[in-house]
């Protein structure tokens, strides 16, 4: 077994349900819509998008100023996004998310994912209770590469 794989198990047999959870959201997923996607190339809220859309996902930027990005149409909101939706990534302030975790649970998604420094309970309950997994406070590019999925974001 390499180091690499050696650290990876150990991660693994650290935190397996954790571990098991993460993976299953990764493997499950294929559209990703990214409310709060940025333009600028210094903000995590385009470097982490980019990065997974690089590893294979549909990247959807949701931002109110509409436009282009990633080669995707900008929707101004995620009630307007019309096409399935597998797991929400929000890079907005916490008290913005229980209002987020409504417009995902109306959407269908599967999973919303507060990124690193965002947490809400009651975002949480929301969400939890329209049937989504939830993630809270956790960079869904370094857990891609936490999880040993790929090389993580530069």
């Amino acid at each position: 077994m390499s180091d690499s794989s050696a650290v990876l198990a150990a991660r693994a047999a650290a935190h397996p349900e954790t571990w098991e959870r993460l993976h299953r959201i990764y493997r499950e997923a294929h559209t990703i819509a990214v409310v709060g996607a940025s333009h600028d190339p210094d903000k995590p809220s385009h470097t982490i998008p980019a990065y997974l859309q690089s590893q294979g996902y549909r990247i959807i930027p949701v931002n109110p100023h509409g436009g282009e990005l990633f080669g995707e149409r900008v929707y101004t909101s995620l009630s307007a996004v019309d096409v399935p939706i597998d797991v929400v990534d929000v890079f907005r302030p916490s008290a913005e998310t229980p209002a987020i975790a409504r417009e995902a649970v109306a959407i269908g998604a599967h999973v919303l994912w507060l990124q690193l420094g965002i947490e809400s309970d009651e975002a949480r309950e929301i969400a939890e209770a329209g049937g989504l997994t939830v993630v809270m406070n956790r960079c869904m590019g370094a857990t891609h590469r936490w999880l040993g999925l790929g090389p993580g974001p530069d």
